[in-house]
């Protein structure tokens, strides 16, 4: 019976399948076989009775379906089944797929609360992990609990006003909490907005009030400092006014006052000076413009150099000139050394004839010097020294320190101190100016110097010039102090190094002595 061993195989291709999802659709045997169950004769329907029968006791035992080989089937002895039997069979069959629908039903349930029980340890797990503990659950709760609960508000204290951030937008920087009204700059007092702040120590700005403060600008052009190629901020200094300025300012032509040396800007106006020269007008405050002007500070001068047992008892002519003046009597002169690139004073030793300002110009339109009178003054050589010429428009303790620098050449060749080295001559002559400098802006120099350069004991006439100062500004005594500055830090070999050598040994050995070392030998004492 090959067609019966056939069926019972398929039947069991049939049972082995897939898992099913579901009820299963119905328990009976499918009617699709390729026999049906009437064309059988009543042995055949018993043999296939007792076949189903035996199966399924199998089945029960094993837990599967056995199928007997067609040699063993056949040798047993076969009993036909009734039509209540076959029915019976039919339960049996769909008690069968009623118990695997049922544990397939016990397997999706099981499946699925093992499925629940691996999301809540996941949310429990996570919960934990972010700290955050989960509030008392009610009956009604349900597993995933309301947002305010997962995230429940954290209490800030603003760091500007000290009090609590609540809810909406809040800054975080500088290692503190802010409210954005309470972020400001320090300069301003406004709030910082931008993306981008600048900070100086622990105080915020904003980057446009922190370059307004901090970032250096221009004296001259009143701008920012622009950056040089390399990014950096390059920028030049005066050595004593301190004035910050571009680099560019000393190419493009800005004009400098011939007095203080410092940089016209762009909201101060100098005054323009016949022969081309600029000078300020804090200089102009104290300017003397004309030969007369100048004769009680030429006074004053000999006086000093009297307090110093230093007179001079030849009438030495005194003109205030012109710079153009100045530099052809320079071309005339065969003695003297002179200061480049500028001289401003003179000690001519020639005869010459030299124009003089007899009147002092006044200020016109654009700040220009009008009206100015010269007379031309023939020098007349009656000794070794026929005139001192010094540089108009310059302010009075300026045209002082020349004076004593010139006065003190005519000295030397007076007393007959012969050809002298550049740097001693020059030397000595800065130090006579220096020290009366000293004696303008300290008081009581003057007298102290007179008394140690002097071999005598006899009393300085050097304060009586005390009385002509007449009250100075701050401006001026600052000036003072700048021009002692300018003869101190000389880089030139003759006025700079011949200053600080002479200086020295006046400061050891006296002014007497030392004119004494240099008339014998020519040179400084050590």
């Amino acid at each position: 019976m090959g067609w019966f061993t056939k069926l019972l195989k398929g039947s069991n291709r049939k049972s082995s399948g897939g898992r099913y999802h579901g009820k299963y659709e119905d328990g009976r045997i499918s009617d699709n076989l390729d026999c049906s169950a009437d064309d059988l004769t009543d042995i055949e329907k018993e043999e296939i009775g007792r076949a189903i029968a035996l199966s399924l006791s199998e089945a029960d035992k094993k837990g599967k379906k056995v199928i007997e080989d067609d040699s063993e089937s056949e040798d047993d002895e076969l009993c036909p089944l009734s039509d209540e039997e076959a029915e019976s069979v039919g339960e049996v069959q769909q008690d069968e797929d009623d118990h695997h629908a049922k544990i397939q039903q016990d397997e999706d349930k099981h499946l699925d609360e093992v499925q629940l029980e691996e999301d809540e340890q996941l949310a429990r797990a996570i919960q934990e992990s972010l700290s955050i503990s989960s509030p008392p659950r009610s009956e009604t709760d349900s597993l995933f609990q309301p947002f305010a609960h997962l995230f429940p508000p954290v209490y800030r204290i603003c760091a500007g006003c000290n009090a609590e951030i609540g809810h909406g937008r809040f800054l975080s920087c500088m290692g503190g909490y802010w409210h954005p009204e309470c972020f400001c700059c320090h300069a301003c007092k406004l709030p910082i907005t931008d993306y981008e702040f600048s900070m100086s120590g622990n105080r915020r700005y904003h980057k446009s009030c922190y370059k307004e403060l901090h970032h250096p600008r221009c004296d001259v052009c009143k701008n920012f400092i622009p950056p040089n190629s390399a990014g950096l901020i390059e920028y030049r200094a005066h050595p004593f006014w301190l004035q910050k300025y571009c680099p560019s300012h000393e190419r493009d032509g800005t004009p400098r006052c011939c007095s203080c040396q410092r940089l016209e800007s762009v909201d101060t106006k100098y005054l323009l000076l016949d022969d081309g020269r600029k000078l300020c007008l804090e200089c102009l405050d104290s300017a003397i413009m004309d030969t007369h002007e100048c004769q009680p500070l030429y006074v004053e001068i000999q006086e000093f150099y009297e307090g110093l047992h230093m007179k001079i008892e030849q009438q030495v002519p005194m003109l205030l000139v012109e710079r153009q003046a100045l530099n052809e009597a320079m071309e005339g002169e065969k003695n003297g050394h002179h200061h480049l690139p500028e001289t401003r004073g003179l000690c001519l030793s020639e005869e010459q004839t030299v124009p003089t300002i007899l009147r002092r110009p006044r200020i016109g339109a654009g700040y220009q010097l009008i009206d100015m009178i010269t007379e031309p003054f023939r020098l007349v050589r009656r000794c070794e020294v026929t005139a001192i010429l010094v540089l108009y428009g310059l302010p009075r303790l300026l045209t002082g320190s020349i004076l004593a620098h010139e006065m003190m050449h005519a000295w030397l060749r007076l007393k007959g101190y012969g050809n002298l080295r550049p740097e001693v001559e020059e030397g000595i002559c800065q130090v006579l100016a220096h020290m009366w400098l000293e004696s303008e802006i300290i008081p009581g120099t003057g007298d102290e110097g007179a008394s140690s350069s002097s071999s005598s004991s006899s009393s300085s006439p050097s304060s009586s010039s005390s009385s002509k100062k007449g009250k100075r500004s701050d401006f001026e005594k600052k000036l003072g102090k700048y021009f002692k500055h300018q003869i101190e830090s000389d880089s030139s070999a003759a006025y700079g190094d011949g200053f600080r050598e002479g200086n020295q040994a006046v400061a050891k050995y006296g002014l007497r002595r030392t004119l004494d070392h240099i008339r014998l030998t020519g040179s400084f004492p050590y």
